[in-house]
């Protein structure tokens, strides 16, 4: 029973990548930043060596890892959530998803507003915690849909859960994703609800994004289409939309998403499980919060022994992120970093570097490779096995 547990740190870069300079980001280095953090503590992912990949400007490196690793480089114009899983995914994109430092085109807004019978407020690249302080009263005044960007391709429409019920925000979002095409096409429309009173709004945890389908085949569509299951766990279901898997698991932050992949792990399948951790980039990457981004990397590698134990014989783990998101930079944006690649399980020769990869891709044509399928995807597979 041959089964691949694929998890993402979201955010979690190693270091500014050559062109890092082209997108704002030179010195980014969000690992680095976040070990300066005296709660930082990765002792279980340097067994397996984590600190030994190229570069690395964190930790000691392990004298005899127990797993195979690799720096991972994106090849893809971006540094966004899709971009990065599409790439882990087998999918190289030329071109950057559209962005809008200055806000969207007024006749966009003024289609969304026909779509939905609802004025607009904001339009302007914005925290996500801030806009819903700062226009959360006027939205429940008016009942205006409050629609803000990021540094990210994203279309996001905050609304109070008393003024519009949550299926009917997903009803709005929906309409936007089928407006956002073309030159427009961004990479997420992503529906924020909140609730709460004025002075003390919070975001809940229905938070639900549409994306863009993926331009060609990707890994898991390969997977699923050979038989194999494929399985989600997080937002890893919503960045893919929807689009090949065959089992999946919404979370509301990485403990859920730990547990999730645990309770996959116990049951029988031959396959994928795909799983992303967002916390790293959503509460702590963007908020600029070294101390909790460092508590969650020490989290997490507090339960990755249990990870490790649920692997069968023919089991393997990797783990990688998507891009980088410094916490220590002024920018509360991602971050054109490196990633790192850890592969630990029995068919995993140990110890092995496999140094700077070229692609994301080759993530996927690793996966594919164990699987026995032909690849008709990015990536150039690794040799991790015996």
């Amino acid at each position: 029973m041959k089964r691949v547990f694929l998890i993402v740190l979201d955010s979690v870069g190693i270091g500014e990548m050559p062109d890092a300079a082209e997108y704002g980001d030179a010195g980014s280095n969000t690992v680095r930043a976040v070990a300066s953090d005296p709660h930082f503590s990765m002792p279980n992912m340097g067994k397996l060596g984590f600190f030994n990949i190229d570069g690395m400007q964190a930790g000691e490196k392990e004298k005899e890892p127990a797993g195979a690793f690799a720096r991972m480089t994106e090849v893809s114009k971006g540094k966004d959530t899709t971009i990065g899983h599409w790439e882990i995914a087998g999918v190289i994109s030329e071109a950057p998803l559209p962005t809008y430092p200055e806000g969207f085109p007024q006749e966009l807004l003024d289609a969304f507003s026909e779509k939905t019978g609802r004025g607009v407020l904001c339009n302007r690249p914005y925290s996500g915690t801030d806009v819903i302080r700062d226009y959360g009263e006027e939205h429940m005044k008016t009942g205006k849909l409050i629609v803000y960007t990021s540094a990210d391709s994203v279309f996001q429409v905050a609304a109070h859960e008393e003024i519009v019920p949550v299926e009917t925000l997903y009803e709005y979002c929906r309409a936007a994703r089928e407006m956002l095409t073309g030159e427009h096409g961004v990479g997420r429309v992503i529906a924020r609800p909140f609730a709460g009173e004025p002075g003390s709004f919070a975001r809940t945890s229905r938070r639900h994004d549409f994306s863009l389908v993926p331009p060609e085949v990707t890994m898991p569509d390969q997977l699923k289409e050979a038989g194999y299951s494929v399985l989600s766990v997080g937002k890893i279901i919503d960045i893919f939309a929807e689009k090949g898997f065959t089992d999946y698991v919404r979370t509301a932050g990485n403990a859920e998403g730990i547990d999730r992949t645990l309770e996959y792990m116990k049951k029988d399948f031959t396959g994928l499980c795909f799983t992303n951790l967002v916390d790293y980039d959503m509460l702590y990457g963007h908020r600029n919060d070294v101390e909790g981004y460092a508590k969650a990397l020490t989290y997490f590698d507090k339960r990755l022994p249990e990870l490790m134990s649920g692997l069968g014989d023919e089991d393997i783990l990797m783990i990688t992120a998507d891009h980088g998101c410094d916490p220590s930079t002024p920018s509360t944006d991602h971050s054109r970093e490196y990633t790192p690649l850890v592969i630990y399980g029995r068919p995993v020769r140990a110890g092995v570097n496999h140094g700077t990869r070229e692609s994301f891709a080759d993530i996927a044509a690793t996966i594919l490779a164990y699987f026995g399928v032909p690849q008709k995807c990015a990536g150039s597979a690794i040799d991790i096995f015996y």
